[in-house]
């Protein structure tokens, strides 16, 4: 099922659907998993729709582990007459007559008769009306897990989005900053190395000077998180199946502010790089629960 909305991985899902002879029951929950992880948990009477259930949850969502159960609950307080299978009462009494003479206390009770398996007929249940009662509460169900996950989904897009403006102010401010910081190091370069020689070679305090420079220079590392800042918006624009693509895209951001800690040489840039960092950790905690 396409879909280009953001979703969660948890929701909860409930549905009932009547049929003539009762109420197919659907609940299901679903948390994070890396992977579509469906557990079902079915009465007898609907084992063999399990591969046409599973294949609707297949073509519906595409990550988390599910628990789903179904209950067949019989219609309370049918009217029908009581149906005895009397060949099978008969056959019970006969049996208890024959023990009687082994017990002088034996008396038979006919309601335990009548409480013996197979005594009295259960209603007939129309298969195909049970089996698409139970296709209908599925996806019912599953359609309101849908319904919960975008709706959680879109609550974390905002607040990714908002950690994403974060750091693309972050990198802003950094990069009106550089050229500054760059000459500001330069020139305590040169004051230093002048104190220390005696006789200065200007050249070679100038090439070591653009080394030193070259080694603090973080324009890449700010081109790079503007380009993760850009590819992390498009992904949350596309929506659909987004959190193994965003995950990658955490890592990417996390290796940037830790290259950029690791070159910082003033107060300014350290502290940009502790702020990007505290964005990533909360973008990457809620990541987690995106499909």
């Amino acid at each position: 099922m396409a879909n280009n909305k953001v979703r969660s991985m948890t929701a909860f899902g409930r549905a009932e659907v009547n049929y003539s002879t009762g109420t197919a029951i659907w609940e299901m929950r679903s948390v994070n998993h890396r992977y579509l992880e469906p557990h079902f948990r079915l009465p007898e009477a609907a084992r063999a729709q399990e591969p046409k259930l599973r294949e609707q949850l297949r073509q519906t969502l595409n990550r988390g582990k599910l628990e789903m159960t179904l209950t067949l609950k019989p219609v309370s307080g049918q009217t029908a007459a009581i149906e005895v299978n009397q060949a099978l009462a008969e056959q019970l009494v006969k049996a208890a007559s024959l023990v009687a003479p082994a017990s002088d206390s034996l008396a038979l009770n006919p309601l335990e008769i009548l409480k013996w398996p197979g005594v009295i007929a259960e209603p007939e249940t129309d298969a195909d009306e049970q089996a698409n009662a139970i296709l209908d509460g599925f996806k019912q169900a599953l359609q309101q897990v849908v319904d919960n996950r975008e709706r959680e989904g879109a609550e974390l897009a905002g607040f990714i989005e908002a950690r994403i403006k974060g750091i693309s102010e972050q990198v802003g401010q950094v990069r009106a900053l550089l050229p500054q910081i760059l000459e500001n190091q330069r020139e305590k370069l040169r004051t230093r190395l002048a104190e220390l020689l005696e006789e200065v070679d200007k050249d070679r305090i100038e090439q070591e000077i653009a080394v030193l420079a070259q080694k603090a220079d973080v324009d890449e590392e700010l081109d790079r998180l503007d380009a993760h800042v850009n590819e992390a918006r498009r992904v949350l624009k596309n929506g659909g199946a987004i959190g193994r693509r965003l995950d990658f895209l955490m890592q990417e951001f996390n290796r940037e502010a830790n290259t950029l800690s690791s070159k910082s040489v003033v107060t300014d840039t350290t502290q940009a790089a502790v702020e990007l960092k505290v964005l990533i950790e909360q973008m990457r905690e809620q990541v987690q629960n995106i499909e």
